[in-house]
């Protein structure tokens, strides 16, 4: 090679990386994706705890008073099962067994939440509540002793800021629990100050409209100023205190239910009293219009086509043609901010839902891929199976943390993935033109930043020739599959724009750049 030319491969131009931007294309992206990871909402990885069920308290003996009959505190061992309905109380006997995980336990772990590789701490409610679930609050601002105190909530938070993480808390504010000093105030004295903060009636079932005909589950008058006032709208209200606190963000339970309205006013409250926290709702019906009312939601949608495409029951044509049509309703900023799962506290676990391991891997590597949060469930990540409530919610195998865990390093492996390749992170979204595989491309404004993903949910092999529609990878150069080893990795040429790829059963490749294979030269030396 030309003296000349070997020091042009050693310019940045060689990379692609700093090159000007060369296009009116890339001019119009100026800004676009630097402002996008500036953000920490955009492709963080969470982890999902429940802090009764994440890790044992260390002082669990002193503790054994805060369980009183008919609570039951179980082995760490033990696993949770179906109980009875347990009439006077109007909930399941299930639903007050406890293993005696609290803040503190869970603050002692957080070395391991950081080395696997999350960036937000997520816990299920801790509140002031008479269940193990603690969806049914009966003091916002109170933490429920088994868990701790606020100050524990500070130290917490301080802990988790410490590591580079952030916490996000889990708000319950459409209902809470009918052991609730105010609703039981309110149910007793029709006079009570509390009489409007719920619904009361001889048409509801229990006398009170209650979620989903929950008896134990209270709805709250949010049409109440009041109401609104205290959960969110005043300054002491329970979203912008916890904020207060160090708390990043909030989850809302059943966000829903809440409406349109009711959570606009959440957003922009926590907004105002922490600009750039989060509020991400469980919102399980399609997410086209529930946006700026939250900055995400947790997206079922995404899950089951998912998790059916994995399995055999849809069709990868039909279930790209669905993920292409709901990102572009919803907008792929608001995506970006949205939680990725394919199990959670609510449903069976995704070793259960898809037992065979190359269906369970192939989704793993499309919740780790497509745009969005990745919200890991705790436990998922060393294999941890389980059915419907409450076998879901077992507690931690911590016995199952070790090195030669194959599920466990594949987690890691595509935690890693996701945070080596900014567009995975912030990237745009683009489906490939593709007959029987499901294809996309993630990008960036820079061309070395493009990951493609091909994947066969299919149970036979499938060769196919595939249209990938960037117009800056280039001709004949390779792309090489991230999953594969590093010795010996597996490369696709670009040919005018077309693949030709062979995929096995259940097969999938994450395809990035090739970007010097040797000598220092590179196709990208002027493309950006």
């Amino acid at each position: 090679m030309p003296m000349a030319m070997a020091a042009l491969a050693q310019t940045p131009y060689a990379t692609g990386v700093d090159s000007p931007a060369g296009n009116l294309f890339d001019q119009a992206l100026a800004g676009r994706f630097e402002a996008r990871e500036q953000d920490w909402r955009i492709g963080a990885i969470v982890y999902q705890v429940l802090p009764d069920r994440f890790a044992p308290a260390a002082n669990l003996d002193a503790k054994r008073h805060l369980y009183p009959a008919p609570k039951v505190l179980r082995r760490w061992d033990e696993t949770p099962r179906r109980g009875v309905y347990l009439e006077d109380a109007r909930l399941w006997s299930h639903e007050i067994e406890f293993w005696g995980g609290d803040l503190a336990s869970t603050r002692a772990k957080l070395a391991y939440v950081q080395q696997l590789g999350a960036d937000v701490l997520y816990l299920n409610p801790i509140h002031l509540a008479y269940t193990n679930h603690k969806y049914d609050a009966l003091d916002y601002q109170a933490v429920s002793p088994e868990f701790g105190t606020r100050a524990d909530v500070r130290l917490l938070a301080a802990d988790v800021h410490a590591r580079g993480m952030k916490l996000v808390l889990d708000g319950v504010f459409n209902h809470m629990g009918r052991n609730a000093p105010v609703f039981q105030d309110a149910l007793k004295n029709p006079q009570s100050k509390w009489r409007d903060w719920f619904f009361f009636g001889p048409q509801y079932q229990g006398g009170a409209r209650a979620w989903w005909l929950a008896e134990n589950l209270p709805e709250i008058n949010l049409e109440n100023k009041a109401v609104r006032d205290h959960v969110y709208a005043a300054k002491d209200s329970v979203v912008r205190s916890y904020l207060r606190d160090g708390v990043d963000g909030w989850r809302l339970d059943v966000a829903v239910d809440i409406g349109f309205e009711w959570l606009d006013g959440l957003t922009r409250a926590a907004h105002a009293e922490k600009p750039g926290s989060l509020v991400v709702g469980e919102i399980a019906n399609y997410p086209k219009e529930w946006f700026p009312a939250v900055d995400g939601v947790m997206n079922f949608t995404l899950r089951a086509v998912l998790l059916r495409m994995a399995s055999g029951e849809l069709a990868p044509a039909l279930a790209m043609r669905m993920i292409d049509r709901m990102f572009s309703e919803m907008g792929i900023a608001n995506q970006l901010r949205s939680w990725v799962m394919l199990d959670n506290h609510d449903s069976p676990r995704l070793a259960t839902v898809l037992p065979k391991d190359a269906e369970r891997r192939l989704a793993q590597v499309l919740q780790f891929t497509l745009p969005g949060a990745p919200n890991l469930y705790y436990g998922s990540e060393v294999g941890m199976a389980g059915g419907d409530d409450p076998e879901m919610r077992a507690p931690m195998r911590w016995d199952w943390v070790r090195d030669d865990n194959p599920t466990l390093a594949w987690t890691k492996q595509l935690i890693q993935l996701r945070k080596t390749h900014r567009a995975l992170r912030v990237g745009d979204w683009r489906p490939l033109t593709s007959e029987r595989l499901f294809a996309f491309e993630r990008h960036t404004d820079r061309a070395l930043d493009t990951v493609v993903v091909i994947a066969n949910p299919h149970d036979t092999a499938v060769l196919e020739t595939v249209m990938v529609a960037n117009s800056k990878l280039m001709n004949h150069w390779a792309m090489v599959d991230a999953l594969s080893p590093a010795a010996t990795p597996t490369k696709v040429k670009i040919v005018t724009g077309l693949f030709e790829v062979t995929l096995p059963p259940k097969g999938v490749m994450v395809l990035v750049p090739e970007p010097s294979p040797g000598g220092g030269y590179s196709a990208y030396k002027r493309v950006r």
